[in-house]
């Protein structure tokens, strides 16, 4: 098990550089029970920072997996009165949340229809969410991953939850010897990146590799970024540790070709995707193929009329912190910073230069990767010719 000085220094750098928690604050933690210890930790350092009251919600997996096999079908989709008189709440006060991941129990929906579990999400709560993190932004947020035996068991096929935590620790930085200025130099160089691609004025982004070739179109207003993140009062917080990657929001209606996912992804709590491959017309997903979950994928695309669409570019090359480590996760918080990926479904307004639309609209936001040694990604301008962005791995834009 890690030392407390770990686990202390690691909930000090999500209050600190994820959150950025301001003093007076209410701070919501989202996670399954599994993750009481972490949270526990981060509701000591977000009180010594001056948090006015940090709540717990936590999830039982095991109870969800009863609704699925047993609840009547209007009842997956709703979103109780409850959980959205808390999410008003932090809006109207301008609090903060940590979301946990690290699944503990990656099986635990074997069995059950993958269209079902893509039906199971409260719609009506998931949108308002999105519009107010998005959106608005009057939330600051992070999420965070806590290692435990069942996400061990999944990377590794045994809970050597130790080897977990080393992986996570180099990841995130906490390998360093004054973290929270290593994530600060770590931002700068990302902000570089972005700023670099936004010189060039992109009207697409091409990726051709193995089962790959796909253009997808820029909008007038798409601009890059990093996770580098402020609220709507201009308050600064990181929403993803790690993060590796500099992203945009494209044009949901210029998406031309096919994709083939270079890693499994679990595009839902307890559902695994391996093998994707996805074909373009228009825009829009017009065939879905998977060795594994091809079911949930078209569940979730089926269940959301946006969902067909892309909402999100990202680049990420090999010499991101997570891609070096060699691993996969089975945690898209990590797996999307080990590779270049897009995500169907909701487009990112941080995408977008201010005052500008056109993102694409869907209460999904589904990242997978599609990046590596074998893809290429050039950069097209308005007349049609190339620019290398990534060949080999490796970050080649001047």
């Amino acid at each position: 098990m890690p030392s407390e000085e770990l686990v202390r220094r690691y909930a000090e750098l999500a209050v600190r550089v994820g959150l950025n928690l301001r003093k007076g604050q209410d701070l919501q933690i989202i996670c399954h029970v599994e993750h009481a210890p972490f949270a526990r930790a981060v509701a000591a350092v977000a009180y010594a920072h001056g948090a006015r009251r940090v709540s717990p919600f936590y999830s039982d997996q095991h109870i969800r997996r009863s609704m699925l096999e047993h609840a009547a079908d209007d009842v997956l989709e709703w979103s109780p009165p409850w959980t959205a008189a808390r999410l008003e709440h932090l809006h109207e006060e301008r609090g903060a949340e940590l979301g946990i991941t690290g699944d503990p129990n990656p099986d635990i929906n074997d069995g059950i229809d993958g269209k079902r579990i893509a039906r199971a999400r409260p719609k009506e709560l998931m949108h308002r969410a999105a519009e107010i993190i998005f959106d608005l932004k009057t939330v600051n947020w992070c999420n965070v991953a806590y290692p435990n035996e069942g996400w061990a068991e999944r990377v590794f096929g045994e809970p050597d939850v130790e080897r977990l935590w080393d992986l996570v620790a180099r990841a995130v930085r906490l390998d360093e010897a004054d973290p929270v200025r290593a994530w600060e130099e770590h931002m700068a160089r990302l902000g570089d990146r972005a700023a670099r691609l936004n010189e060039q004025k992109f009207d697409a982004v091409r990726f051709r590799g193995p089962g790959t070739d796909l253009e997808i179109g820029l909008l007038p207003g798409s601009v890059w970024g990093t996770a580098g993140f402020e609220t709507s009062y201009g308050h600064p917080f990181v929403p993803n540790m790690p993060t590796e990657e500099v992203f945009t929001t494209p044009d949901p209606s210029r998406t031309e070709g096919t994709v083939r996912a270079t890693r499994p992804f679990g595009p839902l709590p307890g559902t695994i995707v391996d093998g994707l491959e996805l074909r373009f017309e228009g825009g829009s997903v017009v065939d879905v193929r998977a060795e594994q979950g091809a079911d949930v994928v078209r569940g979730q695309l089926e269940n959301d009329p946006g969902a067909a669409r892309l909402g999100e570019i990202a680049l990420v090359d090999g010499q991101s912190r997570v891609g070096r480590l060699d691993v996969v996760f089975w945690d898209v918080l990590f797996d999307e910073n080990a590779a270049c990926h897009i995500a169907y479904g909701k487009g990112l307004p941080d995408g977008l230069a201010p005052g500008t639309d056109g993102a694409n609209e869907a209460s999904t936001h589904t990242d997978f990767m599609i990046g590596g040694p074998e893809v290429d990604v050039d950069g097209i301008d308005a007349d049609g010719a190339a620019t290398p962005i990534l060949r080999a791995d490796e970050w080649v834009l001047a």
